[in-house]
């Protein structure tokens, strides 16, 4: 099998020298994404009836955005289609090695997290292990962390540390309603396929992402509202872990590849940055408990508001449409008009989520 590690994305695409090349490449990429596309969907299905059976529901409470119980753990289904895909893409000489530290990595967050959802864990072995996993992980980073050209490396990493600690978390806090967190794995990663493709950078951090956008489509169908099954911490932490080490990645390798800086970037998830911060930094301000289950989120407002559950994810997808517009054809241009165009967007959003339906 032909070898494509590191190749760029846009010679593999378009080589005219090498005709086999681009057939196989874009073969390699139909078989992936058909993996993880297919097996999401066969996976969570199966789950539906597994998650009933053993009991394992979410039950609603006066926090709920939900009203019937709901099998919880569709995130192995996830999970699984990801770590189908990344090792077929693996053997077939797709994907470099290191990756599997990394799958092993959010792997082993999922295993942590299914057993704190059946026998509750507590806080501290939640936060050690994504703590753990974070500092791997920065060790097998190709290019340093998000701000490996402007700070000094010790810097750049402890930063780059907390960012990604507060964008797993964030991952999980936001995801409250059927389909919101399918709907911002599929913007976050086709928008870091398009950063790829204009950057000229590796085929590898394209076929990573256009995979687990798969996974995310393939358990959508089935957590579109009304939704069959949840998906669960032991999808929602996985997810932001990989998802925030594939942004750092290409974060890491865009100024020394094409046009587009790395706040390209930071725009792709925003809306979930504003929402889950500023829902933070407003209950520090009024002295109440952060740690405390609430609903106070944007999304979770538009929902009490009287909106539907997929009305509210369709707006955060049509959201996405605008922050890829954003990162990928105003950043090049302008770094500047493209972040406040990004603030607008997500501002117009959250105003009209917070607003009651009339």
């Amino acid at each position: 099998m032909q070898k494509f590690r590191d190749r760029k994305v846009t010679e593999l695409f378009f080589s005219q020298s090498d005709i086999t090349l681009r057939v196989n490449f874009l073969l390699l990429l139909i078989i992936l994404i058909t993996i993880s596309l297919l097996s999401s969907l066969a996976v969570t299905w199966l789950l539906i009836g597994f998650l009933q059976r053993r009991q394992i529901l979410d039950r609603p409470n006066h926090r709920s955005s939900h009203h019937q119980p709901t099998p919880r753990g569709g995130g192995i289904a996830v999970l699984a289609a990801i770590v189908l895909a990344w090792i077929t893409a693996v053997g077939l000489g797709l994907l470099p090695e290191t990756l599997l530290i990394v799958l092993a990595l959010a792997v082993g967050l999922g295993v942590i997290c299914f057993i704190d959802d059946l026998r509750g864990l507590g806080a501290r072995p939640r936060f050690i292990s994504q703590f753990a996993a974070v500092v791997m992980g920065l060790a097998v980073l190709p290019n340093g962390g998000l701000f490996a050209n402007e700070l000094p490396a010790v810097l750049d990493l402890a930063i780059t540390a907390v960012v990604w600690l507060w964008f797993i978390n964030l991952f999980n806090f936001m995801d409250g309603i059927d389909g919101i967190t399918g709907v911002e794995t599929m913007v976050i990663s086709c928008g870091l396929c398009g950063l790829i493709w204009l950057t000229g950078g590796s085929d590898w951090i394209f076929a990573t992402s256009l995979t687990i956008a798969g996974a995310a489509l393939g358990f959508l169908i089935w957590n579109w509202h009304p939704a069959r099954i949840f998906l669960g911490d032991v999808g929602s932490i996985p997810l932001g872990f990989l998802l925030g080490w594939l942004c750092i990645a290409v974060a890491g390798q865009s100024p020394g590849v094409g046009s587009v800086p790395w706040t390209a970037v930071l725009i792709l998830p925003l809306y979930y940055f504003f929402d889950a911060t500023g829902t933070l930094l407003s209950r520090l301000w009024r002295r109440q408990n952060i740690f405390e289950a609430h609903r106070e989120h944007a999304y979770q407002r538009a929902v009490i508001h009287g909106r539907r559950h997929d009305q509210v994810s369709a707006a955060v997808a049509i959201c996405g449409l605008g922050l890829w517009l954003a990162a990928l054809v105003i950043t090049p241009v302008t770094v500047i008009g493209g972040l406040l165009a990004a603030i607008i967007i997500v501002a117009g959003l959250l105003a009209w989520m917070r607003r009651p339906k009339t």
